[in-house]
């Protein structure tokens, strides 16, 4: 299974295997916009649940299936360049952009000026920063090490590695009403006891271990100046960590919706 893909089940099942939570009602959905859809597999599988409803997913790599339900298409686009001011949604997902976005509260206002009224936006966002609960995750580990070099290389670009506590403001700053914020606690690797965490931490792991080259060796070479043996070693000793599974990992994941005020019943 594509990373992607992967991290689509991981988010689906983390919150409660639900593609959202925002209180859609299907009547008024007519136009769907998933800002930075991946390999599309959100826009194909609510494209399914709403039938009647146009879903639009953008992205800047042309990754997308060919073969998805008519009511579905994908558009290669910018979501930080100008958007077309015509476009209305009635739905805006985004999610999963923790270190891709220069300026979240631009974003933020662009979404909700491109909602009808009654409209709803939902952010599922992660917080990229690594802890523990239990102490079994220190300064002293290769992981902790890799975690905030790779939350510096972030800030040297002028992104936030770790916006999604900060989404819930904006999204009331720019004026949605009824906003509803929810944070989840995830595990990396197999170490929880219960069966339900045990499973999401084994997708964690997996997202991690295959995503981790791709994730690092660009931005620490570019950005941190590393060599890329450097990076190599240094990506080898997080792997073992990970693999020995002594560490408790956690990252936060946070959803939030809004609704744009408007709507005339």
């Amino acid at each position: 299974m594509d990373r992607l893909d992967l991290a689509h089940a991981m988010i689906v099942k983390t919150i409660g295997n639900r593609l959202y939570l925002a209180p859609l009602q299907k009547e008024r959905i007519h136009k769907m916009l998933d800002i930075g859809t991946g390999t599309g597999i959100w826009a194909v599988e609510m494209g399914d649940i709403f039938q009647n409803a146009e879903v639009t997913g953008n992205d800047l790599s042309p990754i997308q299936p060919e073969w998805v339900p008519p009511n579905v298409k994908f558009e290669v686009d910018d979501v930080e360049s100008d958007w077309v001011a015509s476009r209305k949604y009635d739905f805006i997902m985004c999610r999963y952009m923790a270190a891709s976005i220069a300026d979240w509260p631009k974003l933020v206002k662009n979404i909700y000026d491109h909602l009808n009224p009654g409209g709803f936006a939902e952010f599922q966002e992660m917080d990229t920063e690594f802890y523990s609960d239990d102490s079994t995750y220190t300064t002293a580990h290769a992981t902790w090490a890799w975690n905030q070099a790779f939350a510096n290389a972030c800030r040297s670009m002028g992104r936030d590695p770790s916006p999604a506590a900060k989404i819930e403001g904006m999204v009331k700053e720019v004026g949605f009403n009824g906003v509803y914020a929810r944070q989840f606690k995830c595990p990396i690797g197999p170490w929880p006891r219960d069966p339900y965490y045990k499973d999401l931490g084994m997708m964690n792991l997996a997202i991690t271990l295959e995503g981790l080259e791709a994730f690092t060796l660009k931005l620490f070479c570019d950005i941190l100046g590393r060599s890329r043996v450097e990076v190599e070693v240094e990506l080898a000793a997080v792997r073992k960590e990970l693999k020995q599974g002594g560490i408790h990992l956690l990252f936060d994941m946070f959803v939030v919706y809004g609704q744009k005020p408007g709507y005339v019943h």
